[in-house]
């Protein structure tokens, strides 16, 4: 019984930790991400090529304070375009972020599966000025975005790499895109 009462207490320390810690501040950015010498923080990003989409519905949204990614990018949105921001479609879909991770599940498929995979992917956000800060942080399922940026790779003083998908036809580890968002505006 102390054991439990003991857990409980501490879980609800950390509760309480976590509800009252401020979420993170926009990291000490320097340099030209145009010329390739961005570095924020202890890491320098390389731009890999330039990334759009006119038009995204958020379908999740998962915000991250202690993985090692989090000093860059608090914030991954798992993003659907074309037949996967349709409600139609997505009433059918069910959808869950974890681990920096997107999982998808339906137990009949409303468009071909390769459609889901081709126009839905997890992204993971690295936001460029505070007003894309400002906005990340507004950001719940079933918003519809328009962003732009640059898809980049980081590489951390310490060894730590991390790489963005260049291709919207990968699935699994790696596929995920890695983007300096430049410009996030919600759409009406």
């Amino acid at each position: 019984m102390r054991l439990f009462k003991l857990t409980v207490w501490l879980a609800g320390l950390w509760l309480v930790w976590i509800v009252l810690t401020p979420s993170p501040q926009m990291p000490q950015v320097s340099g030209d991400l145009a010329v390739g010498q961005l570095r924020i923080g202890n890491h320098r990003l390389q731009t890999l090529q330039p990334f759009q989409l006119g038009e995204a519905m958020v379908l999740g949204r998962e915000d991250y304070r202690f993985d090692r990614g989090a000093q860059l990018s608090p914030t991954d949105l798992a993003l659907g375009w074309g037949p996967m921001a349709d409600p139609q479609v997505l009433r059918g879909i069910e959808i869950r972020q974890s681990n920096r991770w997107y999982y998808w599940r339906t137990d009949e498929f409303p468009i071909p599966r390769r459609e889901i995979e081709r126009h839905s992917a997890n992204m993971h956000m690295i936001p460029g000025n505070a007003a894309v800060a400002s906005v990340l942080n507004s950001l719940k399922a079933g918003a519809r975005i328009s962003l732009s940026g640059q898809l980049v790779s980081v590489e951390g003083d310490d060894g730590f790499q991390w790489v963005s998908s260049l291709s919207r036809e990968d699935t699994g580890a790696g596929a995920c895109e890695l983007v300096w968002v430049e410009h996030l505006t919600v759409l009406p």
